[in-house]
């Protein structure tokens, strides 16, 4: 969608286009919730992770502060080095996830300072899941969908880049191909590391369990740890950090610019479109940065309670969210279908729709059990961290749909020409050009 049609405000306004402007309303506003809550949890894993040295939890309030007025102070003066800081932290993420996985092998082959080899013997005694709420295989069944919410906030937000795709040359062409870099970011950031992390820490490892401190530790650092290596878990853990802090600087930078993008459509209040003489929207981005105070909720629980309680609210945000936007996909493939539009050189999956559909499915399917754990030892924070955002997100749809009297245009009726600029104004006539592929060359050979 965005490649078709790369404007500013993106994903919220193909939601008002086609499919009905009370859900572009809706999705703006879960989105900052999202990326408010997400700030709250950063600077909350940052707390946590500072306690694998400073274990003393009266100084957990200090280190909060620090960061939260250097999140201020990045945010507000500093916007002209976020791009250079950003690359910076990025490449540190990179060495770090490849010398992880390198490590972690070297490690499970024997080649740790206590040379013990490991191999996939974890991965037969005590196996690679652990039975919760119930016992045997139904135990484990549900210990996979307890996981998926944690998972799926590590995926989560990786549409916002959609957002962004007006502001950049050629977005067409840079949109599609950062996009296409996603399965390879999931083969080797995720499912690489969770392998090697399957080997070399057992699942059943008492540390991976311990509440409060070890929330500012990850599995690696355990591994380390149990292999005898003495520097590199704290060399793991201030990349961590910095993680950390990059991450919610960006939720915060994202934060500002979909409240001001509201604000620009008359979806919030206009005072968030003041800006500085240099574009800074400066009243966004002081309400985004607020959500960072939340994180102070560690002072009066653990670090491990606050982590999942934001954790829980996030990812419900990121699973609306990708309902809403599959919708919205659905909605403009069988539009453009519907018109007898066919876009000039813009990618489109061999996948979709089907794609689409499929994960609407399973999207809703994990809404509904993303707090299944409550039901077997019943905790009302847990319940309302899990699902709160539901009835918040209808409230917002249906409130602006009766307030407005909205209606969802048929298919012949929906507007795909509208200020959206041609390939040749964005100089993305490159994409004209056509490609042959790999099946394509074969056959003229």
């Amino acid at each position: 969608m965005t490649a078709y049609m790369p404007i500013s405000g993106s994903l919220f306004i193909y939601a008002a286009r086609w499919v009905d402007p009370a859900i572009s309303f809706a999705l703006g506003w879960n989105y900052f919730y999202y990326v408010g809550t997400a700030i709250a949890l950063e600077i909350t894993a940052f707390s946590a992770m500072i306690t694998f040295w400073d274990t003393n939890p009266d100084h957990t309030a200090i280190y909060i502060a620090v960061i939260i007025v250097a999140l201020l102070l990045l945010n507000l003066f500093g916007v002209r080095w976020f791009g250079n800081s950003e690359i910076f932290f990025a490449a540190l993420k990179i060495m770090l996830v490849v010398g992880l996985i390198i490590g972690g092998l070297v490690i499970s082959l024997g080649g740790g300072p206590d040379h013990q080899v490991i191999g996939f013997k974890y991965w037969q005694n005590p196996g690679p899941m652990v039975s919760i709420l119930e016992p045997g295989a139904t135990g484990r069944f549900l210990g996979l969908l307890v996981a998926i919410t944690p998972a799926a906030f590590s995926l989560s937000g990786i549409e916002l880049i959609a957002i962004t795709a007006a502001e950049v040359q050629q977005p067409r062409t840079n949109i599609i191909k950062a996009m296409k870099t996603v399965i390879f970011r999931l083969v080797l950031f995720f499912i690489a590391s969770v392998i090697v992390v399957g080997m070399v820490v057992p699942s059943n490892d008492p540390a991976l369990f311990r509440p409060g401190v070890t929330a500012g530790q990850s599995p690696f650092v355990i591994a380390f740890q149990r292999a005898g290596v003495k520097v590199l878990p704290s060399i793991v853990n201030a990349v961590l950090i910095t993680s950390a802090f990059s991450a919610a600087n960006t939720f915060i930078f994202s934060g500002s610019r979909i409240l001001y993008g509201l604000a620009v459509q008359n979806k919030a209040p206009r005072i968030f479109t003041t800006c500085t003489r240099n574009g800074l929207p400066w009243v966004a981005v002081l309400a985004a940065w607020l959500f960072s105070f939340l994180a102070f909720m560690n002072v009066a629980a653990s670090s491990a309670t606050v982590f999942n309680w934001f954790v829980s609210l996030a990812t419900m945000c990121g699973f609306i969210g990708w309902v809403t936007l599959n919708t919205t996909y659905l909605r403009y493939y069988y539009g453009l279908r519907r018109q007898g539009i066919v876009p000039r050189g813009i990618y489109r999956s061999p996948l979709q729709p089907y794609a689409a559909m499929w994960a609407i499915f399973w999207v809703s399917f994990y809404i509904l059990v993303s707090g299944i754990s409550v039901f077997w030892d019943w905790n009302a924070a847990k319940f309302v961290a899990a699902y709160i955002n539901l009835p918040i997100f209808f409230l917002l749809f249906l409130g602006y749909k009766l307030w407005y009297k909205t209606k969802m245009l048929p298919l012949a009726e929906l507007d795909f020409v509208s200020n959206n600029p041609s390939l040749e104004e964005t100089g993305d006539e490159g994409l004209l050009l056509e490609k042959s592929s790999f099946a394509k060359k074969l056959r003229e050979m």
